[in-house]
């Protein structure tokens, strides 16, 4: 069985791949874990699945672990606590920006994605960070509020 060494959340971690074509999304839930990054459609297209891979967000249902050693990944674990909130999350629950829940990994992931690659974004490009988001509930206003708040910008 090869062993996968991978680097989550900042730490070092090797996963024993019985199989690698696994999912990534399956060796984060059902080997390390972690359990923010959501099973959504299977197909990279919900967004629930997102994690950060070497800054980038990726679709975790679709990247195999066999492509993922060596590789940074961060999951919403990996952003902040409870107790201190990475400013992306904690601007979600300001703006109560998740109704039900399970798209909100994707939509924080994405979030965090783009205001580090842009710090003050407009609406439309957090509108087109997050096209690839489903949410079901519809809270995307509030969700690209929580972008707002998270850069600084506030708008009317």
């Amino acid at each position: 069985m090869p062993t996968i060494t991978v680097i989550v959340n900042g730490a070092s971690r090797n996963i024993d791949a019985w199989d690698p074509d696994m999912p990534l999304l399956y060796a984060l839930r059902n080997e390390l874990g972690l359990h923010a990054a959501k099973f959504g459609c299977g197909l990279g297209q919900c967004g629930a699945c997102t994690v950060l891979i070497d800054g980038a967000p990726v679709r975790s249902c679709t990247l195999r672990i066999g492509d993922a050693g060596g590789r940074r990944i961060v999951t919403a674990e990996g952003l902040g606590t409870p107790d201190k909130p990475h400013p992306v999350q904690a601007a979600f629950i300001a703006e109560q920006a998740a109704q039900c829940g399970y798209c909100t990994n994707g939509m924080v992931m994405s979030s965090v994605a783009l205001l580090q690659r842009v710090s003050k974004p407009s609406r439309e490009e957090a509108q087109k960070a997050l096209a690839g988001n489903l949410c079901r509930c519809g809270s995307h206003d509030r969700v690209l509020r929580a972008v707002e708040r998270a850069s600084g910008v506030r708008r009317a």
